[in-house]
């Protein structure tokens, strides 16, 4: 060792100031910061109290019963939480920038009938085209409560308010009193549920990936992060540049969208569609999304904890 060296290292260890650019003797406070604030992110998410009364819940759940967690009684579970899971993604995106869609309920049930009635009427059709189908009509209703909210100036509230019965009253018009059974559609769809991906239901693996695509969007794209601004002050997001109407137009167009995806889950596991499906369901999912953190006044929030 030089002197130079020996020098600096006595310095060091007897407590001397340690040598300009030596960064050697900051990293363990550094680390030590970034592990406290860590820490005490992980404290302060809003998700983390729910999550401990879920774990809770299964824990008593399963020492009453010890057959709750057995294979297929998880499957079960995974099925019956996709529809509310996909729908809530979507609500939480609406919620953020400072709004609510009441008519998702209506949106999934007029979605689902008309899968059933294309695969009523067009027999030959691919199912996949199908399914696009019931997406699209669920999309076309969230471009009409985006107009309606965002270029008309509406208030949401009111907007999907009256959404809500205008497309409940299409389906009912559609449907005609009518009911569409199983054997109304092909087994190719309807044995979607019973599909499995390393033991879980493919539609559970579809929502976890919906809600892994809007957590990652909402998180990394400049645009998402923007609806936090939107739905933290809207004044104020107009004033720094920022497109209001357009960031919220987009989250009314995925929310149908989810809702339209919805309704191809529901028509594919239940297989028995009318125009009551869906009725009551926005609650629900209101509540799933505020229940898990997402603000209802806007601007804070992720979908990770409505899931």
């Amino acid at each position: 060792m030089s002197g130079t060296d020996e020098e600096t290292g006595a310095s060091a260890q007897a407590g001397a100031p340690p040598v300009a650019g030596e960064p050697a003797a900051r990293e363990p406070q550094e680390h030590a910061g970034t592990g406290r604030a860590g820490r005490r992110r992980i404290r302060q998410a809003r998700e983390l109290g729910i999550l401990l009364a879920l774990v809770l819940l299964v824990t008593v759940t399963t020492l009453a019963s010890p057959g709750f967690l057995s294979g297929q009684s998880v499957r079960d579970l995974l099925l019956g939480a996709t529809l509310l899971t996909i729908l809530a993604v979507g609500q939480s995106m609406v919620l953020i920038t400072r709004n609510v869609d009441l008519s998702v309920g209506s949106v999934m049930g007029l979605s689902a009938f008309a899968v059933g009635v294309t695969f009523v009427s067009f027999p030959g059709l691919p199912t996949p085209l199908v399914m696009l189908a019931g997406v699209l009509v669920g999309t076309l209703c969230g471009v009409v409560n985006g107009v309606l909210v965002a270029a008309a100036r509406v208030p949401a509230l009111v907007v999907t308010l009256g959404t809500l019965y205008m497309f409940r009253g299409i389906d009912y018009w559609w449907a005609g009193g009518r009911q569409i059974n199983a054997a109304d559609m092909p087994d190719g769809f309807l044995g979607l549920s019973r599909i499995t991906v390393l033991g879980v239901p493919l539609p559970a693996v579809a929502a976890v990936a919906v809600v892994l695509a809007a957590g990652w969007y909402l998180r990394n794209y400049r645009s998402g992060r923007e609806l936090y601004a939107v739905g933290s002050e809207p004044a104020a997001a107009r004033l720094i540049g920022i497109p209001v109407d357009r960031r919220v137009f987009a989250p009314f167009v995925v929310n149908g969208s989810l809702a339209g995806l919805a309704g191809v889950v529901y028509a594919s596991r239940f297989g028995t569609l009318d125009a009551t499906v869906g009725t009551g369901l926005e609650l629900e999912v209101v509540a799933a999304a505020v229940v898990g953190g997402v603000a209802i006044f806007g601007g804070s929030g992720t979908v990770y904890g409505a899931a």
